[in-house]
């Protein structure tokens, strides 16, 4: 039977045939996977041997991960906000920018705030939200069913599912009357001659659906800012996550005679990441 040691450097290569740049990073990764140990245990005991299950269950992944699909879908989860998300290829996979999102909006609930999720995916800025504060309550949209039961999941795992409802919507179309103290969406804002650019895992795996409109990446971001003063109660915030180099042209979709106050928040690399908006 290989052993770990073993084990590793093969992998280590195949992954690094296959374009993975931090291929034994990740190949340590997948094995502590697999044999359901930790990375600890794989430093510490090298000549540790495989059993015949773990050697053809590693190989599964591994061919998995060398055609380059993500690391989350194989093991079904992503921690976000220091909280364990399921992610399947339903949905996006949790980002560290997007907690920015979660930050501004925890800083801005009021008590019992009630707040929206434009396309709530997996559930995780909403549930993260609805963590911190324990009185605030949820609605969160999204065109896809599929999408909508990994929140669904989510919510209940950690235990705020009684405060979130869940709803089939494009955008705010099927969203009933009602006025939020504010609202969150991590829109799809990738453009179609972007999307030809970006890595396999993302280009290949992620829901096409939730990263991109098809045409220049603003047409949702563009819908959201318009409809949102419907659906926020006077001095409510819209909080968006934009793309790369799109802060001016989303900057320009901003009424002055409707929002007081607006702002686009950087991220850890100084990207404009985080549009945050309040509303007269």
């Amino acid at each position: 039977m290989p052993n770990i040691s073993e084990t590793l450097k093969q992998a280590a290569a195949t992954l690094q045939a296959s374009g993975i740049t931090e291929a034994a990073r990740e190949a340590k990764s997948l094995l502590a996977f697999v044999l359901n140990k930790n990375q600890t245990f794989l430093y510490a005991h090298p000549e540790y041997e495989l059993s015949d299950d773990d050697k053809n269950q590693f190989q599964s992944v591994l061919e998995r991960r060398a055609k380059r699909e993500p690391f989350q879908y194989i093991v079904g989860a992503q921690e976000f906000c220091g909280l364990d998300f399921e992610v399947t290829k339903d949905v996006l996979i949790p980002r560290p920018e997007t907690e920015l999102i979660v930050e501004a909006a925890i800083e801005i609930s009021k008590e019992e705030a009630r707040f929206c999720e434009v396309g709530i995916g997996s559930g995780c800025v909403a549930v993260s939200i609805l963590q911190a504060v324990k009185t605030a309550t949820a609605i969160g949209l999204d065109v896809s069913e599929r999408a909508l039961a990994v929140a669904e999941k989510n919510a209940k795992t950690q235990g705020v599912r009684e405060r979130l409802e869940l709803k089939i919507s494009d955008v705010f179309d099927n969203l009933r009357e009602e006025k939020f103290d504010f609202i969150v969406s991590n829109p799809p804002y990738i453009s179609g001659e972007e999307m030809k650019t970006l890595q396999p895992e993302v280009r290949e795996y992620e829901p096409l659906v939730a990263l991109t409109d098809g045409i220049n990446g603003l047409s949702i971001i563009e819908k959201i800012i318009k409809n949102a003063p419907n659906f926020l109660k006077s001095d409510g915030f819209l909080l968006l996550e934009i793309g790369f180099n799109q802060a001016g042209k989303v900057a320009e979709m901003f009424d002055k005679n409707i929002w007081r106050e607006f702002e686009i928040l950087p991220d850890l690399q100084a990207i404009l990441r985080t549009v945050k908006a309040q509303k007269k």
